[in-house]
């Protein structure tokens, strides 16, 4: 499985009344990975904070395919399925994996860059989107 991965180990706080992963922890994972990758790739907080912009999320959306249990080795991805050509706009896409070979669930998130002065959609440094270019799908814009 090429491209950007990260592992999760699972908590117990990450678990349901019913013994497996809790819907909103699928979530949390998805933000935990586009952070870290966005960190690694010197696109921190503190790079962001000081160019005065941020990721802003329109819509968020899970597919849940097979049950995650305590135990299980989690892996999640990062893709960027599309974007604008200025990358002001974009959908990532994240796999969850469990023990190597099973698709837990994918999730799609569509979003932007908020300008966190003016509180207004903005254009990114090119930067951005050579940062990015690492997870590029062969058909996003």
């Amino acid at each position: 499985m090429p491209g950007y991965f990260k592992q999760i180990e699972i908590r117990w706080s990450d678990l349901d009344p019913n013994f497996h992963l809790r819907h909103s922890a699928y979530y949390d994972f998805g933000g935990y990975c586009r952070v870290s990758f966005m960190n690694e790739h010197q696109l921190g907080l503190s790079q962001m904070e000081a160019l005065n912009i941020g990721p802003v999320l329109f819509r968020e959306e899970c597919v849940f395919k097979r049950e995650i249990k305590f135990g299980d080795a989690i892996k999640i991805n990062l893709s960027l399925e599309k974007a604008t050509p200025d990358f002001s706009r974009w959908t990532m896409k994240h796999e969850i994996w469990k023990n190597e070979d099973t698709l837990a669930a994918v999730i799609t998130v569509d979003g932007a860059w908020m300008d966190t002065i003016h509180r207004k959609l903005t254009i990114p440094p090119a930067s951005f989107k050579k940062i990015f270019s690492i997870v590029t799908k062969d058909d996003a814009a």
